[in-house]
């Protein structure tokens, strides 16, 4: 099942691994550098069936880092559709995930341990920014408090996502995955640990989930019908969290009614001090979200989370929690892993996934070994 077809609305992939989005924090101004073409251009040569850029912001002050994507200028369409005509030519299926890091942002990325921007940043170029979020509560312990969002800020954070939606299909994607996990501006709608909020965005799970849905219904409207819209989610907090996988199911019913064709199953992202564990880090450890949300609402779902065996990966599809197999850092240290697991599977014609010309040369290396051991 692996190395099979599959067919997401009007988008055909040619088999069911996926490349997760991995920040990269290798951006300028937001946009791809020759960094993104070569990175991706790797999953793709090894055989990748849908092949997502890295998590990209939908304005500038919803990036994590000054690093970081973004999809927020016009004048980067070009940009981007350079990386989606060389993911095409190499068959395959260029994907973008839209997202806003909210209260997470004006941060140093991960090499230098993700602390907040402060004035001494700033005398170095990288000037802290204000950031946004459901409630004037930190992100993180050590991060200053985001501006409370007030309703013509939520407006106007819907009216960008529609903006970069509209590039992204001009720039030739043919999948797109609204951000709603992670800690990052979504999800801090979604989780009582970050709002506070007394109005019709607040308070009740209904309400907490209204900024997720109008996202959803406005991206739906101007993402066209045959092509697939995913949205990921954080399945639970993490540790001490109070958003649960039965808040996760409840969201899922609401964002099939709003044209979501798959949930991709992910967690954490907020800390809190209830008894709420951490999702122990075993291998498949986003599937059991991923079952439970397929079982009960019917949907199409995805989850990464330690799936690095051949084996393993066609079991978890056989056994239907997924319906594809979402990989990130086990690609990253073999980008032929979809090759390499196809032929250790049995899958006919395994060389094929690489381009034609990789493809031609290793046939015939094999056929030049055969003929040495016949002889």
């Amino acid at each position: 099942m692996l190395f099979e077809p599959i067919s997401l609305k009007g988008v055909t992939a040619r088999n069911r691994i996926v490349v997760s989005p991995m920040c990269q924090y290798k951006s300028a101004e937001g946009s791809p550098t020759d960094w993104h073409l070569v990175s991706l251009g790797r999953y793709a040569i090894g055989g990748a069936g849908i092949v997502f850029y890295e998590e990209t912001a939908i304005e500038d002050r919803g990036r994590k880092t000054h690093d970081c994507a973004g999809f927020y200028r016009d004048d980067q369409i070009p940009e981007y559709r350079r990386i989606t005509a060389m993911l095409k030519s190499l068959g395959a299926v260029p994907a973008m995930q839209l997202g806003h890091a909210g209260g997470k942002g004006s941060a140093h990325g991960p090499g230098t341990g993700r602390a907040s921007l402060t004035a001494q940043d700033a005398r170095r170029g990288l000037a802290p920014w204000q950031t946004i979020s459901a409630s004037a509560v930190p992100a993180e312990p050590d991060y200053p408090a985001p501006h409370e969002m007030d309703e013509r800020d939520i407006a106007d954070v819907i009216a960008a996502w529609v903006r970069a939606a509209e590039r992204t299909l001009e720039a030739g994607f043919e999948i797109l995955e609204i951000h709603g996990a992670h800690g990052y501006l979504i999800q801090q709608f979604l989780s009582p640990l970050i709002n506070r909020r007394s109005d019709r965005y607040g308070g009740s799970r209904s309400n907490r989930m209204r900024f997720a849905l109008e996202v959803t219904r406005a991206v739906r409207k101007v993402w066209p019908d045959d092509r697939p819209l995913f949205f990921r989610v954080s399945g639970v907090d993490g540790k001490g969290g109070l958003w649960t996988l039965e808040d996760t199911v409840a969201l899922a019913d609401e964002l099939k009614l709003c044209g979501v064709d798959v949930i991709d199953c992910s967690s954490g992202g907020l800390i809190g001090s209830s008894d709420m564990p951490l999702v122990p880090r075993v291998p498949g450890y986003h599937l059991p979200f991923a079952r439970k949300v397929k079982a009960e609402t019917g949907m199409m779902t995805m989850a990464p989370g330690l799936i690095t065996e051949p084996g393993q990966a066609e079991a978890i599809l056989r056994e239907g929690s997924v319906d594809l197999i979402g990989m990130a850092r086990e690609l990253m240290y073999s980008a032929d892993w979809p090759v390499h697991a196809a032929r250790e599977l049995g899958a006919p014609n395994y060389l094929e996934l690489f381009p034609g010309d990789f493809a031609s040369r290793l046939k015939t290396r094999a056929e030049q070994r055969a003929m040495a051991v016949n002889q």
